[in-house]
């Protein structure tokens, strides 16, 4: 995995509640909040899915395992 070495303006106050929050430092709080953000992006591309894939399965059958 390639790091990227940022430098970043906030407010001091959102990085204290952020930080406060995670309870972590800057870098993992940082972290965290671009991971929240990557996951959000993929939540809402498989919430446009809803009701385009359709799954034929027998849970009876499943449920014999």
């Amino acid at each position: 995995m390639k790091i990227k070495k940022l430098t970043i303006e906030v407010p001091e106050e959102l990085l204290a509640k952020a930080t406060a929050a995670t309870g972590q430092g800057i870098t993992q709080t940082v972290r965290k909040g671009l991971e929240l953000v990557a996951t959000t992006g993929a939540y809402a591309a498989l919430r446009r899915l809803k009701g385009k894939v359709t799954f034929s399965v027998d849970l009876a059958k499943l449920r014999e395992d």
